[in-house]
């Protein structure tokens, strides 16, 4: 058993029947990118944060976003030392491994835009003095549907910077039945043991960027983000910034399936994660009620899936086992 899935079974012990789940978001902290759990109230997704962030040792801090929050709070600030007679950087909860940003849609706009440095570049300014985040580093963010009371709309440059979107849903009846026998023991993050440390992730995202992609996928993925540009549909199609971070997702998406190439299905795995919250429907589509994982999928439809030889690879030593 390797260490990432070792990871996985951890998880599992304060997490149950989400799975998929958190395989996704481990391929994305591999592909270093970061993830919107969006869903309503106590489903668990602060659970599967905290759970994630024991069993990798990562430094973990979480930030309840408010609507009086300020960029401060959030990247840090500069204060006067007397002592020294001089002014120093005081940390903000930002500087860690895993970030979790708690309905991160209750906060201001100022305030989420303190994020988008930060997301891209790893990186945060504090009056005109760049201080770079420990790595490896990822950002967690939850949010609640738009609706709910106090919330409002992430702007679109905030969305783009999430590599993926994922849906925790209701647990299943037997899910929720064994949630229960659980919570009435123990506490299931107390039993969590750290398995990896962070070295070692960034050693598995190197490895992650040697899986190798055929030319052919490139030309697929290409093809599938043009289509949602000229989509009678779509309002705002997908930027080049989703063509990189579907590849990189993808790449560690056949990492964590024990192989070192991508194969068209790897696609189609992640495919809804990256794009649903990257693309806006038309007015007219809106109003016929028409849903943007239909939209996804017929052009899934539409464009050719690439037939890739994988023997004529491994023959001419393009793989390697």
């Amino acid at each position: 058993m390797n260490e990432l899935e070792l990871v996985i079974n951890e998880v599992k012990k304060a997490v149950v029947g989400k799975d998929e789940h958190i395989k996704k978001i481990l391929a994305c902290i591999l592909a270093r990118g970061h993830v919107l759990l969006e869903d309503i109230p106590g489903v668990g997704k602060t659970n599967l944060t905290l759970a994630l962030s024991k069993a990798l040792s990562l430094d973990f801090h979480r930030m309840q976003f408010t609507s009086d929050v300020l960029p401060g709070n959030v990247t840090g600030f500069i204060i006067y030392n007397q002592k020294t007679n001089d002014f120093e950087y005081k940390e903000g909860p930002i500087m860690c491994n895993l970030f979790l940003a708690d309905e991160i849609n209750r906060t201001s706009p100022k305030t989420q835009s303190a994020l988008l440095e930060v997301m891209e570049e790893g990186r945060t300014t504090v009056d005109g003095i760049t201080y770079q985040l420990p790595q490896p580093f990822t950002v967690l963010a939850t949010q609640n549907p738009y609706g709910s009371a106090g919330t409002q709309l992430l702007p679109d440059s905030q969305l783009d910077r999430f590599m993926v979107r994922l849906t925790m849903g209701y647990p299943s009846l037997e899910d929720e039945i064994e949630i229960l026998k659980r919570k009435s023991q123990e506490n299931p993050l107390d039993t969590i043991r750290s398995v990896c440390k962070p070295q070692d992730i960034i050693e598995l995202q190197k490895q992650v960027d040697q899986v190798y992609v055929d030319d052919k996928i490139y030309d697929y993925i290409v093809r599938i983000i043009h289509k949602t540009r000229d989509h009678e549909l779509i309002q705002q199609g997908a930027s080049p910034r989703t063509s990189i971070s579907l590849l990189k997702m993808v790449k560690a998406i056949a990492y964590m399936d024990h192989r070192n190439y991508v194969i068209p299905d790897d696609i189609k795995k992640v495919i809804y994660d990256v794009l649903s919250h990257r693309l806006i429907l038309t007015y007219d589509a809106k109003v016929k009620g028409v849903v943007i994982q239909d939209v996804i999928k017929s052009i899934l439809k539409e464009v050719k899936e690439p037939k890739i030889k994988i023997w004529e690879m491994v023959e001419s030593n393009t793989l390697v086992y």
